[in-house]
């Protein structure tokens, strides 16, 4: 190993053991109750709670996929999904943070999502509560599986050593730190993953873009090829049958641009509708400690966002400029960010920079992994298999789970040529078409029933499963991310089915205008 990469081993050797020392420090206040381990006891402070629901939402996405999708096929792709976010984002915040605060506690304390759904509509067959679990089960095993391929590919392109190994170990670090300190030492983390993560975009793409002569050289460079730098057009490598980008004495082919309509701008917007089903965004809004501190997390968080993503975009511009041919895959581009890193810096601080990535990376697959586990212990253990459990069994249980889903999740990651952007979108498509309707009518329409949240869950799961399969593959007008479809799907069937179905309790009434008249 050289020097320099020693160096960067080092600076990040000593950021993983400060992330250690907070779940270390943790720990002791995490296993006091389940509750506190899996809400943190609703204790978040207005920063916290903004800098670790985005921190814990982009992971090693936004400093190795989004860029890399600009570095492949330029700007349109990357930018309309970054817009669609910042608007998710703020919409999030805005309808659903304060109402989902005040339901939770309303719906018998619930702590987790399938719990609270279970308690939104008084369950006493908790067939809500399974389905959800099962639906976070698997969607966050894939994402998880996400963490891990950017664990692996992180690794492995610093220190020239095995992919497999590289995301084993980084998995199994994962592993262990969200085993010890629980929902509190993840959000705490997180905070300072947050300020990590933007940080390191800030440094590269100001050294990047000085070294490639300035703003106006990078246009320059972006607007020279054929629909790289439009917001309705797409660049269009021109690759071999191995899926490589053709280089002719050092110059990288290109082919005519690709259309970029209306479809296309729409596919890539209805990221936004993700955020409203996304858990670990939504246990957030449950765990702050007040309300009233929401207005200024929002603040916080959108700031973080919009530059977050909007330097990430540019950092896949930028690099197509400085290295034309670094990168000849679709999969390889991911790694744009990191090359830059390595290549701008001195080693001790790329290695600093790095570990802006493994904040990203960390502060993801945790939340995943906690809120996966706890879907299972909490949710269907406790609430379906043994509902006389004890809390030390609960959380026994939990951390078994966690055992489980990261071996499953390190299975599914072990093809160093997957996509992160892919992967992620699918699992993203998943969360938002389950989840999001059935959140933002429990909270918004009180003629939602069990039955019309039963059949929005399970038409929005499968028909992203569908769609992604079977109809997108069709091409044309059916080319379209698969969130957007299912996410009116799954509406359609809670509209129709609670309307067709007898309407909710007088109780359930009582709950949901205590509510929204906030007598909670």
């Amino acid at each position: 190993m050289t020097a320099d990469k020693i160096q960067i081993l080092i600076a990040m050797v000593i950021y993983m053991a400060i992330v250690v020392f907070i779940g270390v420090w943790y720990a002791k206040r995490a296993n006091k109750s389940s509750e506190n381990y899996f809400l943190g006891g609703r204790s978040l402070g207005p920063w916290v709670t903004a800098m670790s629901a985005e921190a814990s939402d982009m992971s090693g996405w936004l400093l190795m996929g989004l860029p890399g999708v600009a570095y492949w096929c330029g700007l349109a792709d990357a930018m309309w999904t970054a817009i669609g976010l910042a608007i998710g984002t703020y919409l999030n915040w805005l309808i659903v943070s304060k109402r989902l605060r005040r339901y939770s506690v309303r719906a018998n304390n619930s702590i987790t999502l399938p719990e609270f759904f279970s308690n939104r509509f008084r369950e006493k067959h908790p067939v809500i509560m399974t389905l959800a679990a099962l639906f976070i089960l698997i969607f966050f095993t894939v994402y998880a599986a996400s963490c891990f391929v950017t664990c692996g590919k992180l690794f492995s392109t610093l220190f020239g050593a095995p992919y497999i190994v590289m995301m084993i170990v980084g998995a199994v670090f994962v592993l262990i730190y969200t085993i010890l300190g629980g929902f509190l030492a993840e959000s705490a983390s997180d905070f300072m993953q947050g300020v990590v993560m933007i940080v390191a975009l800030a440094v590269i793409v100001i050294i990047s873009t000085v070294q490639a002569g300035g703003i106006g050289a990078v246009v320059d460079n972006a607007q020279s090829i054929p629909g790289f730098f439009e917001f309705f057009g797409l660049g269009n490598p021109a690759t071999n049958d191995a899926g490589e980008q053709i280089v002719v004495a050092g110059v990288p082919q290109w082919g005519a641009a690709k259309d970029y309509g209306f479809l296309s701008v729409a596919s890539m917007l209805a990221w936004g509708l993700g955020y409203f089903g996304m858990p670990q965004v939504l246990l957030r809004f449950m765990a702050i400690r007040h309300e009233n501190e929401l207005k200024r997390s929002r603040r916080i968080a959108m700031i973080w966002v919009v530059i977050s993503l909007g330097v990430a975009v540019f950092i896949g511009i930028v690099g197509r400029s400085l290295f034309p041919v670094a990168h000849l895959t679709s999969s390889a581009s991911e790694s744009i960010f990191i090359t830059l890193a390595t290549s701008s810096l001195p080693a001790i601080l790329a290695g600093f920079v790095m570990a802006g990535i493994l904040a990203a990376t960390i502060s993801s697959s945790d939340s995943y992994l906690l809120i996966a586990a706890s879907a299972f212990a909490k949710n269907i253990f406790h609430g379906v298999c043994k509902k006389n459990a004890s809390d030390k069994q609960i959380m026994l249980v939990s951390r078994i789970t966690l055992l489980v889903i990261a071996a499953i999740a390190m299975l599914l990651a072990l093809d160093e040529n997957s996509v992160i952007f892919n992967i992620v979108s699918f699992a993203w498509a998943g969360f938002g078409a389950t989840f999001g309707p059935l959140m933002l009518f429990s909270l918004f329409w009180k003629r939602t029933n069990r039955a019309g949240a039963i059949a929005g869950m399970v038409s929005g799961a499968a028909m992203v499963f569908i769609w992604k399969l079977l109809i997108n593959p069709l091409g044309g007008a059916f080319a379209i991310y698969e969130l957007l479809p299912a996410f009116i799907i799954s509406s359609i069937f809670i509209v129709v089915v609670s309307l067709l179905t007898a309407p909710p309790s007088k109780e359930i009434e009582e709950d949901f205008e205590a509510v929204k008249n906030n007598n909670v």
